[in-house]
This record gives C-alpha cells, structure tokens and sequence, in this order.
C-alpha cells in the first residue's frame, strides 16, 4: 500500500539557515509532458539551449567528457527543475484558509526554498558563462518532471490533500537512497545535483561574478558564486535542503527545519518525525491537517469552457505570472537586483486571483477552479 511506504525514514540532515523569503516564493510553472529534448549538448555555455533535455542523456556521457557545455545544459535543466518544483506547492499552500497554521507555514517556507534554490542554479549558470533561459524553460500541468527525473511521478497542480503530498510533493523530493523505497529506475533529483559539483571539480571552470545577481530579501541573500568553495556549498544547501543528504540523522540541528522531503512527511502522516528504538519514526508530536479550500486538479489542457469571470482571473493570474518570469530573465540578463525586485513584486500580485479562483466552484463537478500557471507568449507585431 502506497501510504506504508512512507511509514519510516532516515532522519532529516541538518540544513544551513539560508532561506530565501516568502515574497520568493511564487511564480514558476510545472513542468509539461512531452516537452522537447535536447540531443546534444551545446558548443559553449553561451549557447546552452532552453533545457528541457534528458538527465539520463546527461548522465550518460562520460565523466572524462563533461565539459563547461555539459555543465551548461546540466544547469539549464536544473532551472525546469526547480520551477517545475515551485506551482505545486504554491497550489498547496494557498488552498489552506489559515495561513498562519503550522502546515501552511512549513509549506511557504519550502516554497521560498525552492525559489532561492533557482536563483542559486541561474547564478551557477552565469559564472560559467551562461544564460539562464527561465520562461523558456516554463512547461504546463500535468506532466513529468524535466529530463526524465524521478520517472513515474506526474506533476499537477491540486488544492492540498494527504494524496497530493505523497504523490507530487513527496515523490519529487524523495531521497536517492531510503530504507523504505525500492532501487531507483531514473536518476533522482541528488544524484544529478551530485554528478554536476563532479564535473565542477573534475572541469575547474573559470568562474565569473558579473551578471550573477546579489540581493537581500527578508534576512537572506542570494549572493554571487566566485569560486569552487561557494559551488559546493551552495549545490548542498539544494540537496540538503531538498531530500536531505547521506549524513546520520543525528546531525540534524536542535533549531533547524528537517529536509523538504520529511517535512512533507510529517504533513501526510501528521506527526512530527522522531527517533525512536526501532529508527526515525512519524510518531511526534501531532501536525494537524489544515482546512482547505478545495482546488480541483487542473486538468490536460487546462479548465475548458470556463464562466466569463474565471476566464478572467485565469488570464489576469497567467498575465501576471508571464511578467515575473520575464523579469526574472531580465535579472539575469543584465537588469541585475533591480529586474529581481520588478519581479517580486509581481510575484506579490499572483497570490489574490489565485484564491479567488480556489473560492470558485466548478458547475457540474467536484471542486473548485484554481491557477493553471501557464506563461503567455509574447506579443507579436505583424510587419
């Protein structure tokens, strides 16, 4: 049965305090099925395509080959991977009515995670000469998670629910090794965030601030990578701070938050995870599932036929999030902490319609309506 599976874990690895804020937390699409594949990596990290290529193409190449190219491509591909991350959990954490209950928290918290997490992988990017191409890299719901990682879990976007958390949020943080889960088949999230600081110590690339954003945002920084040592350490806040790492359990700080994977945990099993005598365990202290606003999945396609006022809210939500992401290209594209704070402030923007839309019942079928997180195309001007 599906919800034993998750019955015990290792514990949660201990995770440096670096926490981007909520207002971070919001505007990045899921991930599409079908979405084309790069075959090849790029001539230079100039060059490096949309990313939305094979990790098991990536992982496939020798490590003796990987170059500043394959880094490139392995890092545009960590960029789908990390917004493909953030809807969901945005999805989740707007459905609760008490944003101020323990869940909603633990939630918004991971959410901001995931966005510095994106800021730390377009940062990498530019250092070796890249570009991060974030709307580029925007997919649909629902859909597989980018190059193939974690093959098997469908990505969607859904009001929370226990099923949600162990389907989506848990299945996509889940760690590369656990005592409760059988031998991988695709490459996980971990093992491709290890094989990349591989190749950045096996390549030594040279490494350059300019371009790379700096910004402090509600008592965190996201600060410009200049050499080998800030690679590191920034590729394992993502791992720690994701699944958690090999490390024992034991190590986890008395005033640290576990790794995403576990705290998803708690929320499906509603107990806080503890170690007992026979290994860490849910059995702490009780996390109460929220009362919710019951957003329905969205759909293939989208919500088809909606009343004229959910088309709207739909667009105005898709307008709105288009921005951020073309702002958020903009940040790292030269506009610097300046196009970074543009789109924060729209991100600020997304969270009213998308309520109103979770508020909005579905006529003829269960639920409700909710954000479909789905980039508009530029406009284009005939000739």
């Amino acid at each position: 049965m599906s919800e034993e599976s998750d019955g015990s874990a290792v514990a949660p690895f201990k995770r440096r305090s670096f926490l981007a804020s909520a207002a971070l937390a919001a505007g990045a699409p899921a991930v599409g099925a079908g979405a084309g594949e790069a075959t090849a990596a790029p001539a230079t990290a100039s060059q490096a395509a949309p990313g939305l290529g094979s990790v098991a193409r990536l992982l496939a190449v020798p490590e003796n080959d990987r170059g500043v190219a394959w880094l490139a491509s392995a890092l545009q591909v960590a960029v789908g991977l990390e917004l493909a991350t953030i809807p969901p959990y945005l999805c989740g954490w707007w459905s609760i009515r008490d944003q101020g209950s323990q869940v909603a928290r633990m939630i918004r918290r991971i959410a901001a995670d995931e966005m510095y997490h994106l800021g730390i992988v377009c940062n990498l990017l530019v250092a070796i000469g890249g570009r991060p191409q974030i709307k580029a890299a925007a997919p649909v719901f629902p859909g597989p998670l980018p190059g193939g990682v974690r093959a098997g879990v469908t990505v969607y976007l859904s009001g929370l629910t226990k099923p949600f958390v162990r389907d989506v949020m848990m299945a996509i943080e889940a760690p590369e090794e656990s005592l409760v889960r059988n031998a991988q088949t695709s490459p996980t999230v971990g093992e491709f965030y290890t094989d990349m600081l591989k190749a950045f110590h096996a390549v030594r690339p040279r490494l350059t601030v300019h371009g790379q954003v700096s910004e402090h945002v509600a008592g965190d920084d996201l600060r410009p990578l200049a050499d080998l040592e800030d690679v590191e350490r920034a590729i394992e806040i993502i791992r720690e701070q994701g699944e958690g790492t090999a490390g024992s359990p034991a190590e986890s700080f008395e005033d640290d938050h576990p790794a995403h994977y576990y705290a998803f945990g708690e929320i499906y099993h509603g107990r806080e995870l503890r170690r007992t005598d026979e290994g860490w365990q849910y059995v702490g202290a009780p996390v109460p599932f929220p009362e919710v606003r019951p957003m329905a999945p969205v759909p293939v396609g989208g919500w088809r036929n909606p009343p004229a006022r959910v088309g709207q809210l739909l667009f105005r939500f898709d307008a709105t999030y288009s921005t951020v992401l073309d702002k958020l290209d903009a940040a790292w594209s030269g506009g610097g902490h300046r196009a970074l704070n543009a789109a924060l402030h729209a991100m600020r923007a997304l969270e009213d319609p998308a309520v109103e839309l979770m508020e909005t019942k579905i006529p003829h079928a269960p639920g409700n309506y909710g954000p479909q997180f789905r980039a508009l195309p530029r406009p284009t001007h005939a000739s």
